[in-house]
């Protein structure tokens, strides 16, 4: 079955998307410093390109013989404590990067990737294409949690655990739904 219109655009804009994001890695490769952040990007950039030349295929054939390598997703946070807030300020005449606007930079591109990828599956039609593209929002999700978790080590990504008395105030606006017998 031929690809529609709109899922060849969607497919136009995440090759886009994806070949920026694949140069901007590259380009971190180049700059970075800390061996933790070069050796997660070194390890996700052949997912990524994985990902870029299954949708050049997508493209080409109308299909994809190959299944996305999507990371397993950790079994609990590897996070124990945050470090210390550090302070951030941009920088108008910066010309190379730290490790920090590296990191920062990774983790926004993975979050806008896998908003993108969510976003053009639910516009597939075509059952295949479809869960290619929900493995794609998969892998952007997991890799991103592992960046945020390098960036909350360092400080980078502030993070705290709800008070409990937040939490208890959430827990006592809702109540259960008995469940129905037959659901699906």
């Amino acid at each position: 079955m031929p690809l529609k219109t709109h899922e060849v655009c969607e497919l136009n804009e995440l090759l886009a998307s994806c070949t920026n994001s694949i140069n901007c890695m590259g380009l971190f490769l180049s700059q970075v410093k800390c061996q933790e952040l070069k050796g997660i990007i070194e390890k996700h950039m052949a997912a990524h390109i994985q990902d870029y030349n299954m949708k050049v295929e997508w493209v080409e054939k109308g299909t994809s013989s190959q299944k996305l390598a999507v990371p397993p997703m950790p079994s609990k946070s590897s996070v124990g404590t945050h470090a210390l807030p550090q302070a951030v300020q941009p920088d108008p005449h910066r010309t190379s990067l730290d490790d920090r606007a590296i990191a920062t930079s990774y983790l926004l591109t993975l979050k806008r990737a896998g908003r993108d990828y969510a976003w053009a599956a639910f516009e597939t039609t075509e059952p295949q294409l479809r869960q290619f593209l929900e493995d794609a929002f998969t892998m952007c999700s997991r890799h991103a949690f592992e960046v945020s978790e390098y960036m909350m080590k360092k400080g980078w990504y502030p993070m705290e655990d709800a008070s409990t008395t937040y939490l208890q105030k959430v827990a006592q606006t809702y109540t259960p739904v008995r469940e129905m017998a037959a659901v699906h």
